[in-house]
């Protein structure tokens, strides 16, 4: 049964006649403001960091930036990024701890025009397969190497095209296949006026290469400060809080989302859209690392270690805690 919220202890009561300045808290996203970070925009919105006494700050990603950096650089208290990235970062001495794991699943896709005779993992040799890069290849170089096809071109290897956060390499014949998330590229596809049935798609999961979206992650020395602990105790309640709240109500989740973008690029029906298939990827955790999924992401990042692929050569230690989650959850 799915464990019930509460809210770690340690926040300070208001008194009467008295205030206290709420501890603030910065986040920086892994991406732009969209229905993958719904979670922390509706507990803002909807007053869960309030309640616990937080002031949090919500920073937007985008193409130039890495979260990773920007935690290093103390620009952040927190970030959200994938644990490949994560455990990369850390392996290259930015010492990031996973402090809970708000996604389930994982929505990485390979989708490909059937017009160009794909129609299994078999048929990608002599091919260009599009791929975002930013620490987001670790998955694809892993698969590749998995199957044992070279990523240096060829005629029994792949070609690969380093993909803009976009459809447009797919649209524009640029690639046989595309990088698309399941909440967000794959559903610009299909608006763009190809239909499911001339695509086929490959889902890294399903593909056995299990690696760990969206996690929350810190610097391991703020976790020996215990007031940052604290801290941390509160926002993951709040904002899981924030992430059951978008699962129940996808469509009020987006209006937030749509509400909270600066940029005025998103648009209400893709996020009700994103919403709804990123709801998919939450559902059934209540935030806490299952330390299972861990290890899958180390063994498979160990498995297809080569010069294309360096995201970890080692087996990590310290990369992950449950401490935040046992406090916070229960």
């Amino acid at each position: 049964m799915m464990k019930s919220m509460k809210m770690a202890a340690g926040v300070v009561a208001l008194t009467a006649g008295s205030a206290f300045a709420a501890d603030e808290v910065t986040l920086q996203l892994k991406w732009v403001t969209q229905a993958q970070f719904a979670g922390y925009y509706v507990a803002q919105d909807k007053g869960f960091y309030d309640e616990v006494d937080l002031d949090v700050t919500i920073k937007p990603g985008g193409p130039d930036i890495a979260p990773e950096q920007v935690i290093a650089g103390g620009g952040a208290d927190v970030i959200t990024t994938w644990m490949a990235a994560g455990l990369a970062a850390r392996e290259r001495g930015v010492p990031l701890v996973n402090i809970a794991q708000p996604f389930k699943s994982g929505g990485l896709q390979l989708t490909c025009l059937k017009e160009n005779g794909i129609e299994s993992p078999e048929d990608f040799p002599g091919n260009t397969l599009g791929v975002w890069f930013f620490g987001n290849e670790y998955p694809f170089y892993a698969w590749m190497a998995k199957l044992g096809i070279p990523t240096d071109g060829g005629e029994d290897g792949v070609e690969v095209l380093k993909q803009a956060f976009n459809v447009d390499p797919l649209l524009q014949k640029q690639a046989a296949c595309i990088s698309v998330m399941t909440y967000n590229e794959y559903g610009q596809i299909l608006d763009a006026g190809i239909p499911e049935e001339e695509l086929v798609t490959f889902n890294y999961l399903e593909e056995g290469i299990g690696m760990l979206e969206d996690g929350l992650y810190v610097l391991e020395e703020n976790l020996e400060d215990p007031e940052f602990v604290d801290k941390m105790e509160r926002f993951v309640a709040a904002s899981m809080k924030g992430w059951k709240y978008a699962e129940g109500n996808p469509e009020e989740a987006a209006e937030i989302v749509v509400e909270n973008d600066a940029s005025g690029a998103q648009t209400l029906d893709h996020q009700i859209y994103m919403m709804g298939e990123v709801a998919k990827l939450t559902a059934g955790t209540n935030g806490a690392l299952d330390p299972a999924d861990y290890e899958q992401t180390v063994s498979t990042l160990l498995s297809a270690v080569s010069e294309d692929n360096p995201a970890i050569t080692k087996e990590p230690e310290g990369a992950y805690t449950l401490d935040i989650t046992d406090a916070a959850l229960d």
